[in-house]
């Protein structure tokens, strides 16, 4: 670890103690609130410990967001398959999203538990997802499904538009929540607009051009 800072190696330390009680990897959230660090700079941390080879990136089934583990608790994979691209969304304001297949990423649908046939990926636009570590340019894997629980991550459609966020409800209101400090959720009144899931998000790729 000699090519990290001193602070690095703290944020490090702090993943593999919190890893080891509670079995998964701290939030962005919670390291900032360890560390008394924003949000962006907890992220830079994380992307910095991954870009030194000490953090690796995989799946998780109950929180995307939990993502990032220490490089010594990674267990060995197969060489990867592929996931097929269906285009891109955003993590943002809503916009169209393109349907059609533009290949695929090098990785296989085992990787997140999953058997492929109702996998595929999308490039994310926007930075709305940063607390679930998703961000500009990253690629969602999404397993195809059309409905989803509360608090889950989802790729859904309003209307023509597609975005990628958390999903809740209000009442009668759906609600498509932002991962991010200063963005607001976007509220769908009944009959106003039609919200359809196109799947929930199983784990994020980033690396890939």
């Amino acid at each position: 670890m000699k090519d990290l800072t001193d602070r690095q190696r703290e944020v490090l330390s702090f993943i593999k103690s919190f890893s080891e009680r509670h079995g998964v990897p701290p939030t962005v959230r919670e390291i900032g609130d360890r560390f008394r660090f924003t949000a962006r700079a907890a992220f830079d941390h994380l992307r910095a410990l991954e870009r030194k080879g000490m953090l690796r990136r995989r799946a998780s089934a109950r929180r995307v967001s939990r993502t990032l583990v220490p490089l010594d608790r990674e267990p060995a994979r197969r060489p990867p398959a592929q996931i097929p691209i269906l285009g891109r969304i955003a993590a943002g304001l809503p916009r169209l999203a393109a349907e059609l297949p533009e290949g695929g990423i090098p990785v296989s649908p085992e990787w997140f538990g999953l058997k492929g046939k109702d996998t595929f990926a999308l490039r994310v636009q926007g930075d709305s997802m940063i607390d679930a570590h998703i961000m500009d340019g990253d690629w969602v894997v999404v397993r195809r499904q059309d409905s989803a629980h509360p608090g889950e991550i989802v790729a859904a459609m309003v209307g023509d538009e597609a975005t990628v966020k958390r999903l809740d409800r209000d009442g009668a209101r759906i609600v498509l929540r932002p991962a991010h400090p200063t963005m607001r959720p976007i509220v769908v009144e009944p009959g106003a607009s039609e919200v359809r899931v196109l799947g929930k998000v199983v784990g994020v790729v980033r690396g890939l051009t």
